[in-house]
């Protein structure tokens, strides 16, 4: 009896996280259009990036504000994820069409084992991930555990353009980088 009650408690606070997260707008997506997955933000309602550092699955640091003049496509993923399977070359594909552009990728990878992640990415991607295996990094983007995979896409200015709650596509996620991508930054 003991732990179904904890059971039932850890179900019930995994879904009020959920609903938190889904019904106050995290990432300043009140002002913004949503299909329920997947988030758009017009330029004039976007909202400033978090904070984002950490140590990368290969070593040395990273931190997203040095990231400022680049469009970055942040994916949030885990080597237990079959999704995130799924949409890694989709990824690594919008990243090589893209980055010649100004365009760069970060993985974030959470909920796993360093050893996983790294063979996880071997042969499947070439941008780096940063390792986050409490999933800090995705709280602070309004990412709740059970949202993985997800994709934040952030414009030249650093703000929140596009959040994908889903696996994502190379047709779908290529247009929506391009299109952020050919904005004008807004503190030129």
């Amino acid at each position: 009896m003991t732990t179904r009650r904890w059971t039932a408690g850890l179900l019930a606070t995994v879904a009020a996280v959920a609903l938190v997260g889904c019904s106050s707008g995290g990432s300043g997506e009140k002002n913004c259009t949503s299909d329920g997955l997947t988030v758009t933000c017009a330029e004039d309602q976007r909202s400033k990036t978090p904070k984002m550092s950490g140590e990368l699955l290969t070593g040395g640091q990273y931190d997203i504000s040095q990231a400022r003049g680049q469009v970055v496509v942040v994916n949030f993923w885990g080597s237990w994820c079959a999704p995130c399977r799924a949409e890694a070359d989709d990824l690594e594909a919008t990243y090589q069409a893209t980055k010649a552009s100004g365009v760069t990728f970060l993985g974030v990878n959470v909920q796993d084992s360093r050893d996983k992640a790294i063979a996880f990415e071997q042969g499947r991607v070439t941008y780096p991930s940063i390792f986050d295996p409490a999933s800090r990094q995705a709280l602070n983007f309004d990412i709740p555990p059970n949202a993985t995979p997800a994709t934040v896409v952030l414009d030249r200015d650093g703000r929140i353009a596009v959040v994908i709650r889903r696996a994502v596509t190379q047709d779908e996620l290529r247009p929506i980088v391009e299109k952020i991508a050919a904005e004008k930054p807004a503190s030129n």
